[in-house]
């Protein structure tokens, strides 16, 4: 007798559940709705999901929760479904035949998105007993998730079913109370009812964002709901009446066809404004609200006389955002005016245009909540506001094609979203790889990256990554980036970021070996010399350089001669040596009837001295020079920064004399230039070709090669730096080119 009772109660909720699920519907739609529960219930029996509210339970609150939003029957057949392919791995297969292939698409993306589940991946929102925001960086991240919800989908009816299952959930907590109910209730404040609001689907909003700060913030909840729950009846009477009253004033003169309607206020509202403003719940004028909407702006000052003349307005809480639009444009009348009984009462007037403004457009409501400021990102909140339009819509969009066709219109597909194996969303631009996700992560794993896993699967390091993959780098314990990334052709590497960085370990490393070979130069002739007691820091030091791997550097690119190396290992005065390499400066050719004392050069205070141009650093125009006087050669004129002019003053100061080009600085002058790069065959021909097209005579060449990588040292004839520095941009468009400068 029991059983049968309970079986005719059973019943009897199922025929209401079908009521209600098929409200609106019409055709053969109720029909599918009633096939799908039967093949829902039968599929999940007494399953359970992970947090541990039976699966039928679920999937049936899902699709009241969207019948509610009156969405279309695809949708709610979708959340009675969306986890079949958990059970039945013909799952979707069975769907699309008894269902269409469109509400197959859906479970499909809902049980993808139901795979990417933050809390147990890792994400664990920031929160505090008092409330502050999260740190920069968890923001961040919270706003990578957010756009990444968007981004994974092409229906947005899979977002919607995201949020109902959501708000199912905490309905659940709400009665059966779990320790995971916390994290659930801190990842549906910073992700879940953010996104709600965003689209404009409020009542949800609310739901998810009450819930939450419920579990969060259990003794806070309290006594704000107590604070509302004792005058609640009062208070809704109130609105009613005043809104009443205001209508029937607005029709007296003229205005009959405005919206006056209460604007609730939610118990997580009322604290986060007590919160931020730092005043009591009395102080909260907006806890009793009216919005009025009417059709012309003329009307809207009508309707604050009016308002101003039933109520007191109170002090300083009236705010004209018509006559002086927000920043963001958003355009409304504000005030709060007292009662004969004391209470306040909030309200907002505007335009139907300037509500549909406030709705959609830049202003929208969701930016003034969340204190979304600035530039628009990426024509982000363009999109924005075209989905809520399409929500707008949603009652005169039947067929499902035209509502995918309309949201692949506003797809954000500038960026990828994909995620690490611990949890955290890593925004790149479309197209980018395995590779250029693991630099983004972190440089040194770029550099050791030698495999990668898409969900689970290895693949090719240049594949493409797509929306919602979970990545895995497959790292060694040690090594660089392979020379085949920088390869265009290979398509390795997308990103910008990941370019410069293999670049800039491949130019490392280029001046570690050059460090080596330096080292090995100096340490074989100081063996020679019979001086290998002599430390090496020192040696550099008589030498002018800081530190002796700037010495090892200097000697391996031949700016530096074993001559110098020996006269400074032998404590001898190395100023006479230096004079005598700085007073042999290459040749320089001169216009045609010029001397020595009419090459461009001025010496201050001196007229018609013979100057030299210093070998060591050879100096061009507009270089900063400086002039030593040496010992029978007249001034050797050096760069201002050069190592040997440096070490001459300080051992002979007197002799430096003030230099600098004239205007008659013309003719050719010798540098030197130093070229990094990987070797290859034509490679020495094709940088020869560059310095030729820019009008670079040649006059001395050297070229070391070694375990694949090519060091050239080129001394040219140019007329003025603008004409080297030209020629030293167009050699990194070389191939193999990795570094290109002036010694």
């Amino acid at each position: 007798m029991v059983s049968v009772v309970h079986s005719v109660a059973a019943q009897s909720g199922i025929e209401h559940t079908l009521q209600t699920l098929c409200a609106g519907l019409s055709g053969d739609e109720p029909e599918r709705i009633r096939q799908a529960v039967e093949f829902a219930r039968a599929t999940y029996g007494d399953r359970a999901l992970g947090s541990g509210e039976g699966t039928w339970p679920h999937a049936q609150g899902m699709a009241l929760i969207l019948a509610g939003l009156r969405l279309d029957a695809d949708c709610r057949l979708a959340a009675l479904l969306f986890t079949v392919p958990m059970y039945d791995e013909h799952g979707l297969e069975h769907i699309e035949k008894r269902f269409g292939p469109a509400v197959a698409c859906l479970v499909s993306d809902i049980s993808r998105l139901h795979r990417m589940r933050p809390v147990q991946r890792g994400f664990v929102a920031h929160s505090t007993e008092n409330g502050e925001q999260p740190p920069d960086e968890m923001k961040a991240q919270i706003e990578i998730l957010r756009k990444m919800f968007l981004a994974i989908v092409e229906d947005i009816r899979v977002v919607l079913l995201r949020l109902a299952s959501r708000t199912q959930t905490l309905r659940y907590y709400a009665n059966e109370p779990d320790e995971l109910r916390v994290q659930v209730a801190r990842e549906t404040l910073e992700l879940f009812s953010p996104l709600a609001n965003r689209l404009g689907i409020w009542e949800l909003k609310w739901e998810l964002e009450d819930l939450s700060f419920r579990f969060l913030y259990p003794d806070i909840y309290k006594s704000v709901a107590k604070l509302l729950d004792e005058k609640r009846a009062e208070r809704e009477q109130f609105i009613a009446d005043a809104a009443a009253r205001l209508k029937r004033e607005l029709e007296t003169v003229g205005i009959a066809d405005a919206e006056v309607y209460g604007r609730p206020k939610h118990i997580y509202s009322i604290w986060n404004k007590m919160r931020k403003k730092g005043v009591e719940f009395s102080e909260v004028y907006d806890v009793r609200a009216l919005r009025v909407i009417v059709d012309e702006i003329k009307d809207c000052y009508t309707a604050l006389g009016i308002v101003h003349n039933i109520w007191t307005p109170l002090p300083k809480e009236f705010d004209d955002y018509i006559s002086n639009p927000k920043g963001n444009d958003y355009r409304s009348l504000h005030t709060a005016v007292g009662c004969p009984d004391g209470r306040a009462l909030e309200v907002q007037i505007r335009t139907r245009e300037m509500h549909r403004h406030a709705e959609l457009g830049i202003a929208a409501h969701w930016r003034y909540k969340e204190g979304v400021h600035g530039a628009d990102d990426g024509g982000y909140n363009a999109k924005i506001a075209w989905l809520r339009q399409l929500l707008a819509w949603k009652n005169e969009v039947s067929d499902s094609s035209d509502w995918v066709k309309h949201y692949k219109e506003a797809a954000l597909d500038e960026t990828i979203y994909v995620m690490t194996p611990q949890g955290r969303v890593v925004d790149l631009p479309r197209g980018a790889t395995p590779v250029d996700f693991a630099y983004r992560v972190h440089t040194d794993i770029g550099h050791r990256c030698r495999g990668a896993k898409i969900d689970g699967a290895l693949v090719t390091l240049n594949t493409p990554l797509e929306t919602g993959q979970c990545v895995e780098i497959v790292a060694a314990k040690q090594g660089g980036p392979s020379r085949d990334w920088l390869n265009a052709a290979q398509g390795y590497l997308f990103t910008h970021r990941a370019r410069v960085k293999a670049r800039q370990w491949f130019s490392s490393l280029a001046l570690e070996q050059s460090v080596a070979d330096g080292r090995a130069i100096v340490t074989r002739e100081l063996q020679r010399m019979g001086e290998t007691g002599l430390k090496l820091d020192e040696l550099a030091a008589r030498l002018g350089f800081a530190k002796s791997d700037d010495l090892f550097i200097a000697v391996a690119r031949a700016e530096l001669t074993l001559r110098q190396i020996q006269t400074a290992a032998r404590g001898v005065d190395a100023q006479t040596e230096e004079e005598k390499l700085a007073a042999e400066p290459p040749p320089v050719r001169k216009r045609k009837g010029s001397d020595d004392g009419e090459n461009g050069i001025l010496i201050v205070g001196v007229d018609k001295l013979l100057t030299q141009l210093a070998g060591c650093c050879k100096p061009a125009p507009p270089d900063p020079i400086v002039g030593f006087v040496t010992r029978g050669k007249g001034v050797s004129i050096h760069r201002a920064d050069c190592r040997n002019f440096a070490n001459m003053e300080a051992m002979q100061p007197e002799r430096v004399i003030e230099t600098a080009w004239g205007g008659e600085s013309e003719g050719v002058f010798a540098v030197d230039i130093v070229v990094d790069a990987t070797d290859r065959q034509g490679l020495l021909r094709d940088v020869s070709e560059v310095l030729t097209k820019e009008k670079i005579n040649v006059i001395a060449v050297s070229s070391l090669s070694r375990q694949g990588e090519a060091h050239m040292r080129f001394t040219g004839e140019v007329s003025h730096l603008a004409q080297l520095k030209h020629a030293l941009t167009v050699l990194f468009d070389v191939k193999g080119v990795i570094g290109a400068r002036r010694a």
